[in-house]
């Protein structure tokens, strides 16, 4: 072997080693032991104890006594932020399982390292002081607020993920509060036995188990509230006689086919199915009397906020999504019931159906104006032995990850899952509003032609259209794509690329798969000439600055066109560091005035709005500066628009020779004198396509014009007699 290609194929193993990201090593809490301060964590503490063996907690000690335990959220859990690295957090937990103490360590998110201040972020860290994790575990993590800060959502929501279920994970783990530890199995496996049947009258089922039934009478209830002890329930008690029925509630597992068919009849039991994808369950819930389980608030928010389904630490609060309407109840003698209902249990929950849960209800009283008590009732259930049957052991697992490996990887996927899930189903709307925006630019580029038809029309769409990108995507939802994310993205790639951390922001992502396929149709126009906020606000303030007579400047073109490499360098510049440290890149990317200017609104320290205003100011007079000749973003974009597979842009032979007008008036500069448009630089305003049909302003189009009329004109002379089209005929 040469030592060309030994050199070669060290160079290629150092890639792949670089490609396949860092192994697993020690836990994360070894590390910051040794760095940390006790103290600084929970007052009164002087020193850690050494980390356990088996699960990566460490005692806190305070004169040499265990005060609580503590542990990194990401030990436990391998959510990433934005930046696609995990978000360190040190979390001290006492022995009734509450939070005592909270410290972030370590982040990459960007948003915090160019834009939120970070007192904001500890700040909400510290707010999870006094977090009850028994409590959340009850009630599946409501008994808490997510305290949102704007422009770091992702943010927060990883950081709140990472404290909820890691805690959860090490109280478990422990025993603190008395939750249980999770336990290996100990008997066989069971799963839903199709083949069992159930009985078709209504006594029969409840009898049997295969309904279980809450009933409460207005007696109770005023027992139960009386029974909190809280003055403001005297004179608050219903009125009803006391063995008035409050509420009667009964709960099926229908998603075992001989249940449903049993209660729902053969047609429901059908559509049942066809409502359920592969691994979801589904409960009926039947009720009457004075007090509704599903209340008035699920059509409000679309959440059930009465009722809420417990197994072990899984709590599912049901959705409209979730839920169905039962037309009517077959099973023989069964009452009439009110309210009849069905519920859907996602397959990424992780409810096991063979295994008990409850139905806890919800009644709440006003004891004021706008106060209300709230009190819990349990329905348990658990399916009948004859609906199951024992599952055969699995094979012993064949590599090196064990049983409970897998299974602890299988469960982080789904709660990582349920978190991305949680957040587009909280971000409907604008998801909604963001796929119509990039639905009517679709028509728009489509049918360029009909588009432009009427210059007028055409230039105030564009400016309304624009006005939405920057007031909706950008000051309000906060959807500007920065160099940020590219870097982001090579370094995920570089460390084990997982679609989670892209997942996390529905418009981000939304709009990079837009962009990915503009790409390929159009190049980076799409989005830097309609969908970028900051563009949008460049354009916008600069045709203000026309409209108060503001001179505009347009550059020699040698000048113009040695600028253009600009932003070409300082994209490569920032792409180099981050081979170094992403952390230092993303600090540099500060050129780009995006956090300044859109995320945070311009609410900064004065350096930082002065720069933006500047960038402004300049497009006063020279239309887009700061996207001609400074936007890494753009120069990132623009390397690949050469791939598009459509010339989209329609021209005329007589563009640049002898025909200036489009090379004029393109705002960007983006046409040679030559009359061939520049890819790279053009941000598809659709400009040039107003001049091509336009019968004032494009020559081509105005000798047309006067052509057709001149053609038209000639017949109707002829009809008159002119002499220049009547030629006598030679005389013989």
């Amino acid at each position: 072997m040469t030592r060309r290609a030994a050199l070669f194929l060290r160079l290629l193993g150092l890639v792949v080693c670089l490609c396949a990201g860092p192994v697993r090593g020690e836990p994360v809490l070894q590390h910051y032991l040794e760095e940390v301060p006790a103290s600084s964590l929970v007052a009164g503490a002087d020193a850690f104890g050494p980390m356990q063996a088996d699960v990566a907690v460490a005692p806190v000690l305070g004169n040499g006594e265990t005060l609580c335990w503590v542990f990194v959220t990401s030990d436990f859990v391998s959510t990433t932020g934005y930046s696609g690295k995990p978000i360190h957090t040190m979390v001290a937990l006492d022995k009734a399982a509450k939070i005592i103490g909270v410290k972030l360590l370590k982040h990459s998110e960007p948003i915090v390292l160019i834009g939120i201040p970070q007192a904001k972020i500890d700040a909400l860290v510290q707010s999870y002081i006094g977090v009850d994790l028994v409590a959340e575990a009850q009630s599946g993590g409501e008994t808490h607020e997510v305290e949102i800060i704007s422009g770091a959502t992702v943010t927060v929501m990883v950081i709140d993920d990472g404290i909820v279920r890691a805690g959860l994970k090490v109280a478990r783990a422990l025993g603190l509060g008395g939750l249980a530890p999770d336990a290996a199995p100990t008997g066989p496996a069971f799963e839903l036995n199709p083949t069992a049947t159930a009985a078709s009258d209504w006594a029969t089922l409840e009898g049997d188990g295969t309904l279980r039934r809450l009933s409460l009478d207005v007696g109770q209830v005023n027992a139960a509230f009386a029974g909190l002890g809280d003055p403001r329930t005297t004179g608050r008690a219903l009125t009803e006689p006391p063995e008035t029925p409050f509420v009667d509630m009964e709960v099926a597992l229908v998603s075992h086919p001989a249940i449903a068919k049993a209660v729902l009849g053969e047609g429901e039991a059908a559509n049942l199915t066809a409502w359920l994808k592969p691994g979801e369950h589904a409960i009926m819930i039947v009720g009457r009397g004075l007090y509704s389980f599903k209340g008035s608030g699920y059509v409000r928010g679309g959440i059930f906020d009465r009722i809420v389904l417990i197994q072990d630490d899984l709590s599912v609060r049901f959705r409209d999504k979730m839920h169905k309407r039962v037309v009517s109840v077959q099973a023989d003698g069964a009452p009439d019931y009110a309210e009849a209902d069905l519920f859907k249990l996602p397959a990424d929950l992780g409810f096991d159906p063979t295994k008990p849960f409850r139905i806890q209800l919800l009644v709440q009283r006003e004891v004021g104006p706008i106060e209300k008590l709230f009190t819990t009732f349990d329905l348990g259930y658990q399916l009948p032995e004859k609906y199951l049957r024992p599952v055969a052991a699995p094979a012993a697992p064949t590599s090196d990850t064990t049983a409970a490996e897998a299974m602890a990887d299988q469960q982080e996927g789904a709660a990582q899952q349920a978190l991305w899930k949680r957040i587009w189903a909280d971000k409907r709307v604008e998801i909604a509003i963001t796929a119509a925006m990039l639905g009517v630019l679709t028509l728009v580029f489509f049918f360029q032609g009909f588009a432009t038809r009427n210059e007028r029309h055409f230039y105030w769409f564009r400016m309304g259209f624009l006005t939405v990108t920057l007031v909706f995507l950008g000051w309000y939802a906060n959807a500007q794509l920065s160099v940020v994310n590219l870097m982001a993205l090579f370094g995920v790639l570089t460390s084990g690329f997982s679609w989670q951390a892209f997942l996390l922001d529905p418009l981000t992502f939304i709009l990079w798969f837009s962009v990915a396929a503009a790409l390929i149709f159009w190049g980076r126009g799409a989005y830097c000439g309609w969908l970028c906020p900051f563009g949008a606000l460049q354009e916008l303030t600069n045709q203000i600055a026309r409209r108060l007579h503001i001179p505009q400047w347009t550059l020699p073109w040698g000048l113009h066109e040695r600028l253009w490499p600009v932003k070409y360098m300082i994209f490569l510049g920032l792409f180099g560091v981050s081979l170094m440290s992403i952390e230092q890149a993303e600090q540099l990317a500060e050129v780009a005035p995006f956090k300044t200017a859109i995320i945070l609104k311009f609410v900064r320290a004065w350096p930082f709005v002065a720069y933006a205003v500047a960038l402004l100011a300049a497009g006063l007079f020279v239309e887009r500066f700061y996207c001609r000749y400074l936007c890494p973003l753009g120069a990132a974009l623009a390397i690949p628009a050469r791939i598009r597979m459509f010339d989209w842009l329609k021209r005329y032979r007589e563009c640049g020779n002898p025909c200036q007008t489009c090379a004029h008036e393109c705002p960007v500069q983006a046409i040679h004198p030559t009359g061939e448009i520049n890819p790279n630089e053009c941000i598809d305003c659709l400009h040039c396509q107003v001049l091509y049909q336009s019968t004032t302003k494009c020559p081509v189009v105005i000798k047309k014009v006067k052509r057709r009329e001149t053609a038209a004109a000639g017949p109707a002379r002829d009809l008159t007699g002119h002499p220049n089209h009547q030629h006598p005929q030679p005389a013989e």
